[in-house]
Formats: structure tokens, sequence, C-alpha cells
């Protein structure tokens, strides 16, 4: 208001020069003061109070009030401040006194001690009476894998690295119930914090996936028609045009009317890896040499449009009857069923276009789904589907026409993750048969180990592919692809295995010789004595394999 007042009277003074207008001027300084403190620099009035901040013209109104206080009044408020400062600065005090100990404790639990063999026998002791406390051993394991990152820096003086393993072994088998001898080829092949990683995998189930029968319908309306029924779903991937995710359901997904009708099935996201790799082309001849359950054959007719011809085979009887039923819920009509030793496979059929070989294997890759895989396997099971795997992919690579104009691959995979099943296989295939590895055209996954521990492998490993259920979400697989070169079979080598050997197919066809009538009887003479002379079970053996080479030879 003092502003909008002077502002027109300085105005007035520019424009005259009149004696009243100074006395004016007079006039107000005697009412306001002097013009220095009303004026500031920006020809405005000021005064201390408008100066003061809000909280300042606070203390100000309160001090008349204090003033007119008692000295009693005043002594008392002083000592009820004392009170507060030093109730504070003990509360403080406590604080700083807490402070260290809690440093001290986590320095105390950050240091992790081995325990002494005398400790370790009386857990052994107590684990036979009482269940292992899960807690304390979680904890060791932390703390014994933080010591095994910074070994140099953190480990006790006069302790070596092996007995840290040997207690982390220890631990983890305890822990994640495994037995030693598979947490020990386990240790081999992953990094310990990535071990970890795949040991918890291991203990949640993969997500549930299924696979759209294309030709029946497409994964869109597959999709709609099952949000319709209160099935919450996703694309499986990008990498897949195909596969859908299931997260929840309100109807059972096995038993839909679009499953019945053969609208899709369930198979899991690892399984449709193989048959995208093997990439079967249209009216190709295609073996696949251990069918069941039949999500792979179905998967390759479907990619066929069900042309050419697929000659699904299992050893099995009994699951082939599963095989069967899905081929016809699904509308396969290419398919062809039947029931052979794969060993044996060049013998009764061959010169297939692409084979797919999915062996049988130790199961360490699907742990979630047969949690029994961490206990009953030992080396002796690893060493036989190893021999086995051997000679079934041998038998494979003889099945298949080196001159076919769209083929010559091989698709060999297995739900293992062991090395001695896997590359040790594919690295004997390739010393033993005119075969290259190749890309298997799929865009993840790990390469396959050129080394391992003190083993060497042929450097075209790398093609090879390995899926792990802790980076990838799906089952623990391998994947291989083979380009079959030449029909010719190389010579086989002195330290070739004799098993295998004899297992290995032979080049040349059975030849048949006619005889005169004479000699037939005398033969047959001498071969009902020598089947008489032979004991009962090899007597068997002999009519089994006369009967399977009969209708070769008809």
């Amino acid at each position: 208001a003092k502003a909008k007042k002077t502002q027109p009277k300085g105005n007035h003074v520019e424009l005259s020069s009149d004696g009243e207008v100074e006395e004016g001027w007079e006039m107000e300084d005697e009412e306001d003061g002097s013009s220095e403190d009303m004026v500031d620099d920006y020809g405005a009035s000021s005064s201390e109070e408008e100066e003061l901040l809000p909280i300042e013209k606070a203390a100000l109104k309160q001090k008349p009030g204090r003033e007119g206080l008692s000295e009693d009044d005043s002594e008392e408020e002083e000592e009820e401040e004392e009170e507060a400062e030093e109730a504070s600065k003990q509360k403080m005090g406590q604080k700083e006194e807490e402070g260290p100990d809690l440093q001290l404790n986590l320095d105390i639990d950050e240091q992790f001690k081995l325990p002494t063999s005398e400790e370790i026998e009386k857990e052994d002791i107590l684990f036979i009476s009482e269940p292992p406390d899960l807690h304390i051993i979680h904890q060791r394991i932390q703390g014994n894998m933080e010591v095994l990152q910074d070994f140099g820096a953190k480990r006790e003086e006069g302790r070596s690295r092996q007995e840290y393993l040997a207690l982390l072994r220890r631990d983890m088998a305890a822990y994640y119930s495994y037995s030693d001898f598979l947490l020990t080829k386990l240790m081999d092949i992953f990094p310990l914090p990535e071990l970890v990683n795949f040991l918890e995998a291991n203990e949640v189930p993969r997500p549930v996936t299924i696979r759209t029968n294309t030709l029946k319908t497409r994964r869109r309306d597959l999709a709609q028609a099952l949000i319709n029924r209160g099935v919450n779903l996703d694309p499986l991937g990008k990498w897949s045009k195909t596969g859908l995710v299931i997260y929840d359901s309100t109807v059972p997904i096995g038993a839909t009317p679009e499953y019945l009708a053969g609208h899709y099935m369930l198979q899991g996201a690892s399984s449709l890896l193989p048959v995208m790799a093997l990439a079967p082309q249209e009216n190709e001849r295609i073996l696949d040499m251990c069918c069941a359950p039949g999500g792979k054959t179905s998967y390759i007719a479907q990619l066929m449009k069900n042309t050419g011809m697929i000659l699904a085979n299992d050893s099995s009887a009994e699951r082939l009857r599963s095989v069967v039923g899905n081929l016809h819920r699904l509308g396969v009509t290419n398919t062809v069923v039947s029931n052979c030793d794969g060993r044996q496979f060049p013998k009764v059929l061959g010169g297939f276009d692409r084979v797919l070989l999915d062996a049988p294997c130790s199961g360490t890759g699907v742990i979630s789904k047969d949690p029994a895989v961490k206990t009953n396997k030992d080396e002796k099971d690893i060493l036989r589907c190893a021999h086995l795997q051997k000679e079934l992919i041998l038998s494979a690579i003889d099945s298949v026409n080196a001159a076919s104009e769209t083929g010559g691959y091989i698709v060999y995979c297995t739900c293992s993750i062991m090395v001695e099943e896997n590359e040790w296989v594919v690295d004997y295939a390739l010393k033993k048969r005119n075969v290259r590895l190749v890309p298997t055209g799929l865009d993840f996954g790990k390469e396959g180990f050129t080394r391992f521990k003190d083993r060497r492998f042929h450097p075209s490993l790398k093609c090879t592919r390995r899926f792990y259920p802790h980076t990838h979400n799906m089952d623990g697989f391998f994947i291989a692809k083979f380009k079959k070169f030449s029909n010719a079979i190389p010579q086989a080598q002195k330290d070739e295995e004799p098993a295998v050997e004899a297992a290995a197919p032979s080049a040349t066809p059975d030849t048949i010789v006619t005889e005169p009538p004479a000699k037939k009887k005398k033969l047959e003479g001498s071969k009902a004595d020598k089947e008489q002379k032979l004991p009962q079970p090899a007597l068997k053996k002999k009519h089994s394999l006369q009967a399977q080479r009969r209708p070769l030879k008809a």
C-alpha cells in the first residue's frame, strides 16, 4: 500500500517543482519516519517486520508472553529441556553401543569355517536317528560357495580346495536328495553358481505345453476355443509357430473336446526341437527309430502335410499302443508302425531320406518329472546306455541314403545331460561312419562340449546344442544333426569295440545258394543232429533268428 502511495507522489515531484509538493514530502517523512528507512532499492517501502520470516514473527509474539512468566516457571521449563536432551543423548549412546555388536555378529556370520572330522561324524550319527536340519545345511552351502568363489582370500589356512568341495558335495546331496555319484557328475559339468540354479530348477515342474495339430486346425482358432473354456494360455515363443504354454485351466487339458478331436497334442517344449532340427520335407521317406509315444512322429507328419511315408518304429510293443492311438486321434495317414529292434534296422529296411533317433537314455534331463533318477542311477547305468546309443546311432546312419536328393540327414537327441551319452556318442559316430556335423538350425541353446576333463572331442561338436531347465525353462536336452556324405563304411580300426562291431550292420545283402536235393537231405540230417545236441535256450534263439530271416528272403 505504501508503495502504491509513493509512486504517484514521486511522479508528482518530477512534473512540478512547487514548494507545496516539497512540503508534502516532508509531511510524509514525519509520519512514516526517515526516507532512508522507508524506501528500498526497488523504490518500495519496507520495514524490519516485513523482512522477518513467519517463524521469526511467531517467536517475537511469544517473547512478551515469556517475559510475563515467573522465574519458577522459567526454571521448570529449562529443567524439562535439559531432561529431554539427556534422554536423547542416552538413546544415541545405546545405538552407538549396539552398532559395533551387530557389525561383529555380521563379521562372524561371514567367516565360514569348515567343520572338523569329529563334527561331521557326529552329524552322520544324528542323521540316522533324526532328519537333518535343512536350514543349517543351506546356510553352510551358501557360506561354502562364497569361500570357493574367492578361495585365495577367504579360505582357512591349511585347508585345501578339495576339502571344501567334498563338504559342499556332501551338503548338496543331503539338501537336494541326490546320490553322491550323480552330484559328482553334475559338479564336473556345471560351474558352482550354475549348479545350484540347475538343482533348484529340478525342484520345480516345467510349464505344461501343447502342440497345435495343423492337420486339423490353426493355432489362433485353438487358442480361442481353449480360452472360451477357461484356459489361461500364451504362445510358447517366437521360435515355435505351433506351441502354446498353459498357465492354469478350469478344465482338464487332456480331456477337452478339442483334445479328443485331435486338435492338439500334450508335448514338452524340448520335444519340438529335434523335429525342427530334422526339418522334414514333403514326399520324403523318414524313419523315427524310437517313436513312442508318438509326439515327434505326429509332428513330422504335420510338417509333411500327410505326404510321403513315415516308418514309426519302437522296440516295445506295449508303448506302440499309445503311438497307434495318438496317430488315429490326430488324423495321421502317412505312417507305418513297426515293432523291431533298432539295432537290426538296416537289414529290415533302409534307404531313408532322414532318420530321427531319440535314443533311450538315463533321463538326467527330466529329473523334475522323475525324481527317482536322483538316486537310482550309477556308473554302470550310464555306460550301459552309452553302449546302446552307440549301436543305435550306427544303425541310424546306415539306414540313410547319402545319395538322397533332398535329405541324407540324421538327428540324434537324448533327454540326458551326461557327456558320456551325448558328445561321447556323437564323436564315436564321426570316427566310425562317413558323416559330418551340420548346424541344427536352432537359434538358441548352449554349444556342446569340445573338451571335457581329460577328453578332447571333434571341433565340429560346437554345432550341437544343449538345453537346460534353469536357462531355457524346458527339460534338459541334447541335439546333434549329421549329414551323410557317403554310403561306404570306413574300414574297421584295430581298436574298435568288439560289441559295437558285432552290432554294426553288414553292407552286403544275404545270398541264397541253391544245392542239390541229396546234399539238402544230408544237411537237414546233420542240422537235426546238431539241434538235438544244442541246449534248449540255444534252440529257441536259433528258431527265433530263422523266423526273422524268412520274410527277408521271401
